[in-house]
Order: C-alpha cells, then sequence, then structure tokens
C-alpha cells in the first residue's frame, strides 16, 4: 500500500497515478440538463392540427354551414354566386381560426360549402314541385334553357326531352348533374380565395 501524499512507491519506485471521479451530475450545466419538449403544447389553439394546411373538421362543418346558407342567397347571381360561396366558407374559416390554408384544403371546403347550397335549394325546389303543383313552372323554365342554349322550343325531340327530365328519375339526373357543377364551382372558389388570402412572404 502507497501512502498518500508521496509521489513515487517506495518498493519500485513507480510514480503514483491520481484518478479523480466526477461526483453525481448535480453540477451539470443547465444547458446539458433535459428538458421538456413543449413542440407540440398540451392544449393546441383553434384550429390547431400536426398536418400544415389541414383542416379543423368542427371549424370546418361550422363555416361550411353558415357559408352554405348564406350561398343559398348568393347564388342567385348565376355561376359567380357560386364561386362566391365557395370564397366565403374560406374566409370565415380563417376568421374563426386564424390560419390559412392551402388551396387543396380551401377547395375542399369551398365544395362542401358549395354542396350544402345546393342542397337547401334542391329541397325546396322539390317542394315547390310536387307539394305545390309547379311542375309546368319547371318545365317553362328547361324550355327558356333550351333557347339559351340554341334549341329549338318547338323541336318535338328537344320538348321529348324536356318531358323525360320532368320526370321523378330526369329530376334525379338533372339535380345530380347540376350538384357536380355546384360542388367544382364552389372548389375553384374556395381554391381561389385560399392563394388571396394565404399571407405573403417577405423578401
Amino acid at each position: 500500500m502507497v501512502d498518500d501524499g508521496r509521489p513515487f512507491c517506495p518498493q519500485c519506485r513507480a510514480p503514483q497515478v491520481r484518478v479523480q471521479v466526477a461526483p453525481a451530475d448535480l453540477d451539470a450545466p443547465q444547458s446539458l440538463k433535459s428538458e421538456p419538449d413543449h413542440s407540440f403544447p398540451d392544449n393546441p389553439p383553434p384550429g390547431f392540427s400536426a398536418s400544415r394546411g389541414a383542416l379543423d373538421r368542427r371549424i370546418a362543418v361550422r363555416t361550411a354551414l353558415l357559408a352554405g346558407g348564406l350561398g343559398f342567397f348568393i347564388s342567385a347571381i348565376p355561376l359567380i354566386g357560386i364561386v362566391l360561396t365557395g370564397a366565403l366558407a374560406v374566409y370565415l374559416y380563417r376568421r374563426a381560426s386564424g390560419l390559412s390554408l392551402t388551396a387543396s384544403a380551401g377547395s375542399r371546403l369551398g365544395g362542401a360549402a358549395g354542396a350544402v347550397a345546393f342542397a337547401i335549394s334542391s329541397v325546396l325546389m322539390a317542394v315547390r314541385i310536387f307539394a305545390f303543383h309547379a311542375l309546368q313552372e319547371y318545365q317553362d323554365v328547361m324550355l327558356k334553357v333550351a333557347q339559351a342554349l340554341g334549341l329549338n322550343s318547338s323541336d318535338p325531340e328537344v320538348q321529348e326531352m324536356i318531358h323525360r327530365l320532368s320526370t321523378p328519375s330526369g329530376l334525379a339526373i338533372t339535380l345530380l348533374f347540376s350538384l357536380v357543377i355546384a360542388v367544382a364551382l364552389a372548389a375553384i372558389g374556395g381554391a381561389l380565395a385560399s392563394a388571396v388570402l394565404r399571407p405573403r412572404s417577405r423578401a
């Protein structure tokens, strides 16, 4: 055994080597200590989503219903009205959540609002036709549409086509075709609104 304080061993004259054991990690710098990860808050703000540009479903449903209800009146303007309905849905979503949407998410939200507006108008039209026997009025509207498309309303084939479209199955086909157009136009409006309302990056 070598006494403390002697630089060399009295037997073999070998130098002593001192080894200091570091104490427990009590005095480690604060910067090296592990800290909780705050990348994802426990209570995210409204509209927060881990996927950038994704829709918050609760806010999206509310805004689609509200924009669709207002869009029922706005869609009185041919074509442009349903496009404005989709744009209105994106504006209301941004106002409620404080977040911008990608063009893809905006088109989905706009299309949903367009579907709501079309559903309201379709229900009212069906009630008017079948409950108030306004079938003749509907046929007159179809004749005006045919004339606007350059068709001869007195042509027997055109009149037969209008008659077929006035049947329940014909009405269903007409509504389905109109729904596709309405959703497409509203989706375009939503995509355009999301591009316009997106914050511009500063150079």
